[in-house]
């Protein structure tokens, strides 16, 4: 089973009630609970309580959770809500203590409640330390509650105020009103200068903002349809200069905007054509048709049955679904497609008399699919192509792998954590034979200090450049963490390779599947084109012996002496989220010296009562209280940036000006728009597992409240477990439906067409690989 769909895109903050003091309202308390939750993998070990000896002190028998001591959790948020999913209360743990962190100079919270103070108790300290949190903010809204010193207000109405970093629309008021510049400095550790890179092309240019004529016309259009004005810049921007006329003449076009369901559509259609329109209108037919292919992208496909396309029409009162397919096949919204056998199928077939047609293999079901995905499949399956019968053949010493990327130009490499180092040695030991060589991975650069990720390979931010013809100077390419390339993705990073070049794709085929549509390195595994080298390295300790059964649908107990797995029970999700920051914030840092910015939450989905959202604000508000006063957001927050659809990067806010809000993320500091932060930013001391593929810590914590046991799969277990390095704690509250996921719970398929793409184009060519 898959990750709910969005759970990649960056949660959009809600406009505050004051924009220039970034202030927030609590949400609704939260009164989800999740079942008892009863044992799990590993050691498990009795949480720690308020004012009682830790749970990662002794590792014993496992035992039922005592009730917590001391002052009882918070029920208030920071009051932000996701608009793609709605709002989730969440409960929240007290925030009075507040270990050393990367909070600037002044912020935290004193030390009150450090453990271990033989005279003040925990209770009494968490009191403390919160009347002065209490204090510092009413001291800072004081200072802020003067006129403003450049006099200028916000322009355009509230509904367009999505998010309180939005630029004020039409420009004529200056953005410093909001990002204002802020007081002194902080103290930061030094931080260390970036090794010295080769000279590179400067990054693509970001699309501009449509016209403000374009949107004030589509506004227009809207408003006679009843639809929310603040649709429009998202309509001109997914429909372009002429999107005002378009939806006029078709507005189920409207559909075409993220988040716009088929009966909101239907309402504004009614609007503005009457009686004109119904259910059988041939451009609702096409536009559902588009709108249907669209959803299953978002879910991984590339491609649906026709069948499936015809039922979901029905189940939106389309009177005719197989008419409404050909209309939109007719009109080319969609591309029909009916698999071919390969060569080596047709070979064999001729050696044998027909057989009976009650013997026959059904013909392969004919599917429809976006011209976009199929371009990109077929682009990439042709470069793939392309390198297996360019390379030349040489002989390299060395290892399997490494004389199977001599002899081919396309090689697959299998195995764990641990297995990634073998790809890198292959590729040092090309640079040693003279080879322009380059190590690309999805998100974690720590495999080598040569190596980027594709996102910043592809934008032109790293990386060797291209050629006259757009190509890299490359002789091979090691990508890492393939399973998470997308096939658009895969196509661009293909094509941008020249004749000759080698490429080897590594990665772990058991991890969850990349965020967008395709799945790009199961399809040319399962192709079998080209040589196949599975490693023989496994992960080492008790967490690979956990990771490596789980991979297995094996959910083992283990061994673990020094604490790499503790099992933390939890009766309902407000515990879930009381236990999470305590982990974080005191007890693996105290246990095993990890400090909480080396340590990561990951949990099911943004939503939930103990999701992203829940986790992130209980977390900010213990490790780096402020009032967000840069869109939610104050210096020293860790947070998830999304440059890119799908590729998501942790770091942490340094500063925020009239430009937008800088980041340090590893050893880059970025710039986030200010007009992007409420669509690509959101805090990151919670994530998901897809959000974290590809990205390994110290120290990780897996949250299972009882309301995820629907979304919890094998995949999905094999890779948050897997992204620990050192410890891993699990805060438990699904009882038996984590054990079932690993034996039985096996992520659906996705449609895709690359694999008979491939097999079409290199089966007749021998290049049979090797198992």
């Amino acid at each position: 089973m898959t990750e709910p769909s969005g759970e990649t895109a960056p949660e959009a903050a809600e406009p505050t009630e004051d924009l220039r003091e970034g202030t927030t309202e609590p949400p609704a308390p939260d009164t989800a609970e999740g079942p008892e939750s009863a044992g799990g993998p590993g050691t498990a070990e009795e949480p720690d309580t308020d004012g009682e000896p830790d749970a990662l002190e002794g590792a014993g028998a496992a035992e039922e959770p005592d009730a917590p001591e001391g002052p009882e959790p918070s029920e208030e948020s920071d009051g932000r809500t996701d608009t793609a999913e709605g709002a989730e209360g969440a409960g929240e743990p007290e925030s009075a203590e507040e270990p050393g962190d990367r909070v600037a100079a002044g912020e935290g919270a004193g030390g009150a409640g450090d453990a271990g103070g033989p005279e003040v108790s925990e209770a009494q300290a968490e009191l403390a330390a919160q009347r002065e949190l209490r204090a510092r903010i009413e001291a800072r809204k004081a200072e802020k509650s003067g006129p403003v010193a450049s006099g200028a207000k916000l322009s355009g109405t509230a509904a367009d105020l999505l998010a309180a970093v939005r630029a004020v629309e039409g420009g004529a008021a200056s953005g410093s009103t909001f990002y204002e510049a802020p007081g002194p400095a902080p103290r930061r550790p030094a931080v260390e200068t970036a090794p010295a890179t080769t000279a590179r092309p400067p990054a693509p240019e970001r699309p501009t903002a449509p016209a403000p004529g374009t949107t004030a016309a589509v506004r227009e259009v809207l408003v006679a349809g009843g639809a929310p004005e603040a649709l429009a810049g998202r309509v001109a921007a997914v429909l372009g200069e002429g999107a005002a006329p378009a939806l006029r003449e078709d507005p189920w076009q409207l559909l075409a905007v993220p988040g716009v369901r088929p009966e909101q559509a239907d309402g504004f259609a009614r609007a503005l054509l009457g009686p004109a329109c119904g259910p059988g209108d041939p451009r609702r037919a096409i536009a559902l048709t588009v709108w249907l292919l669209e959803r299953a992208a978002v879910q991984g496909h590339t491609a649906l049955e026709v069948q499936a396309v015809r039922a979901g029409l029905a189940g939106h009162a389309v009177p005719d679904p197989e008419q409404a397919v050909e209309t939109a096949v007719s009109e080319g919204a969609v591309l029909l497609f009916q698999e071919e056998e390969t060569a080596e199928e047709s070979a064999g077939d001729e050696d044998v008399e027909e057989a009976p047609a009650a013997e026959q293999e059904p013909a392969a079901p004919a599917l429809l699919g976006l011209d976009r995905y199929a371009l990109a499949e077929e682009s990439l399956a042709e470069g793939l192509a392309r390198l297996v019968r360019t390379a030349k053949a040489e002989v390299w010493e060395g290892g399997e792998l490494e004389r199977a990327a001599g002899a081919h130009g396309l090689v697959l490499h299998t195995g764990g954590e641990a297995a990634r180092a073998e790809p890198v040695a292959l590729a040092a030991a090309a640079r040693e034979r003279g080879l322009r060589t380059l190590v690309a991975v999805h998100a974690d650069t720590r495999v080598g200090k040569d190596a980027v990720t594709v996102a910043a390979l592809l934008s032109g931010a790293a990386g060797p450049g291209r050629d006259e013809d757009g190509a890299f100077a490359l002789d091979l390419l090691v990508v890492l963490d393939a399973p998470q390339l997308d096939v658009e993705t895969g196509a661009m990073l293909v094509e941008s390779l020249p004749d000759g070049c080698r490429l080897v794709l590594s990665g772990d085929p058991e991890v969850l599947g990349a965020p967008g549509a395709g799945r790009v390195f199961a399809d040319v595994l399962a192709s079998r084109v080209c040589p196949r080298i599975a490693s023989r390295v496994p992960d080492p300790g008790p967490l690979g012996e956990l990771v490596s059964g789980i991979g297995v649908g094996e959910l083992n107990q283990v061994e673990a002496p020094g604490k790499e797995v503790v099992i933390v029970p939890v009766r309902d999700a407000g515990e879930a989220v009381h236990r999470t920051v305590q982990l974080v914030a005191d007890s693996v840092p105290r246990a095993l010296g990890v400090p909480s910015e080396q340590t990561q939450v990951v949990t099911v989905g943004h939503g939930g009562s103990a999701g992203t959202r829940a986790l992130n604000a209980a977390l900010k508000q213990r490790l780096n209280p402020g009032p967000g006063r840069f869109g939610g957001y104050d210096p020293g927050d860790r947070v998830a940036y999304a440059p890119a659809p799908g590729h998501t990067v942790t770091g942490t806010v340094l500063s925020a000006d009239a430009e937008g809000l800088r980041l340090r993320c590893g050893r880059d500091e970025l710039l986030v728009p200010r007009d992007r932060v409420e669509s690509a930013l959101r805090h990151g001391w919670a994530l998901t597992a897809h959000q974290a593929a590809g990205t390994r810590w110290p120290a990780v914590v897996v949250v299972l409240p009882g309301d995820a046991a629907g979304g919890l799969s094998r995949p999905w277990v094999y890779t948050a477990f897997g992204r620990a390095e050192r410890h891993l704690s699990v805060v438990h509250g699904v009882d038996q439906a984590l054990p079932r996921a690993v034996a039985e719970g096996v992520a659906p398929e996705r449609t895709t067409r690359l694999r008979p793409l491939l097999e079409a184009l290199l089966a007749a060519d021998g290049e049979e690989g090797a198992a």
